[in-house]
């Protein structure tokens, strides 16, 4: 998870400082745009502005009305809660006690690092992302769950873990209606996005600290759903907004103890 966040952290880097291009064409009968310097297209939460240095040098009324966007960003880090869901309870059926957890240190984290979009007008645009994310359970029993078994399994243990973590990562593939306000006086923007999302599974992964074993790590599917598809909102202003993530799906496949048991996520966006 580390190596991932690195390479997208750095993919952003390299997309704001080596992504050199021409300024827009796009004027307005009345305005006229003056570049004294090299302009460079510069991706900062999934919008593209052209700027000189740090500061917009194109007036609001010069944007284009209507464009396409293809590149690389590093945008939309979401971090937050997950919460099971056990047939519409937060309360987890006798069958599903095993994955009690603790609610503080459950998370979700995910970014984007691809986005192809369509902007029709400064208001409102549809885009597709790709990009990354992780469901993080810390469990409160001290057990292992238990690798390559038909059903999903776990095996007490008489040893006390200071970590026990069982972990999803999925890549996800969201298809987002944006919609934004005007600009403020502060040049700022309100943002609110809703839409469709879907993930296919990376892996799955148990990580275990205790004095008596060290670190441990096992890796398998344990029975995560392979495809999973879901919806979110988010709202914020500026480059700060909440997030809310609810998947239709079950979390796990081929296990019919966990039937019905769903996610939901969330927490703060930074980038929008």
């Amino acid at each position: 998870m580390k190596r991932l966040l690195i390479t997208a952290m750095f993919c952003g880097l390299f997309t704001t400082v080596f992504a050199q291009t021409k300024t827009d064409s796009a004027k307005t009968k009345t305005d006229t745009v003056k570049i004294k310097k090299k302009t460079f297209k510069l991706i900062i939460g999934g919008d593209t502005k052209t700027k000189e240095g740090v500061k917009m040098v194109e007036p609001e009324a010069a944007i284009q009305t209507s464009h396409f966007n293809f590149g690389l960003t590093f945008s939309r880090f979401d971090l937050g809660f997950a919460r099971l869901v056990d047939n519409g309870s937060f309360t987890l059926s006798q069958k599903n006690q095993f994955l009690d957890y603790k609610g503080g240190k459950t998370a979700y984290v995910g970014f984007d690092v691809l986005q192809l979009g369509y902007r029709f007008n400064p208001y409102f645009k549809i885009y597709l992302a790709g990009g990354f994310d992780w469901t993080l359970i810390r469990l409160r029993q001290n057990i292992t769950i238990l690798e390559n078994l038909s059903e999903l399994n776990f095996r007490n243990e008489p040893i006390n873990f200071s970590k026990n973590r069982f972990s999803s990562s999925y890549l996800r593939i969201p298809l987002a209606f944006d919609f934004r306000t005007k600009d403020d006086k502060r040049g700022n923007k309100f943002h609110f996005t809703v839409g469709p999302e879907i993930g296919f599974l990376l892996n799955g992964k148990v990580k275990q600290i205790s004095d008596e074993m060290g670190k441990k790590k096992f890796y398998d599917n344990y029975h995560f759903k392979q495809f999973r598809y879901g919806y979110y909102a988010r709202a914020g202003y500026k480059n700060l907004g909440l997030f809310v993530k609810y998947y239709g799906n079950d979390m796990f496949e081929n296990s019919p103890d966990q039937n019905g048991l769903k996610n939901l996520n969330f927490g703060l966006t930074f980038g929008l």
